[in-house]
């Protein structure tokens, strides 16, 4: 859904499609990306898991955390911090526009304030 630009948002999905799942994988120039719907806020991580490789568009929510499918380790979707561990897993500021979700391509510093990495949205229907 996209050529990138570094420091532009890319349109990425519509949010009524990411409420009926609450987790997608898309791409921006190649890189894949998590979305997350959790608590009616919209949330982007790189999608490979920095541990073993796995896709966290594959994984659960659990508890408000993303759960990795490959051996469990649980990120906080705002900061991309693994639980008891020192990776850190990128991610990206997010945008809701009129129900359509933009992502920045740059991913974010890591380690950033809660909630930095997201934006407070409204779950579609």
């Amino acid at each position: 859904m996209s050529e990138t630009n570094p420091g532009e948002w890319v349109l990425v999905a519509e949010l009524p499609e990411l409420a009926r799942r609450k987790r997608k994988q898309v791409s921006i120039g190649g890189t894949p990306i998590a979305l997350f719907l959790i608590d009616g806020r919209v949330y982007a991580l790189h999608d490979v898991c920095v541990h073993k490789q796995r896709s966290l568009s594959k994984g659960t929510v659990l508890h408000g955390r993303i759960i990795c499918p490959g051996h469990q380790w649980s990120f906080d979707p705002a900061t991309g911090e693994a639980a008891d561990q020192t990776e850190c897993q990128p991610t990206y500021d997010v945008r809701v526009d009129d129900g359509k979700i933009y992502v920045n391509p740059r991913p974010g510093a890591g380690r950033a304030l809660p909630g930095a990495a997201s934006h407070p949205a409204r779950a579609a229907g």
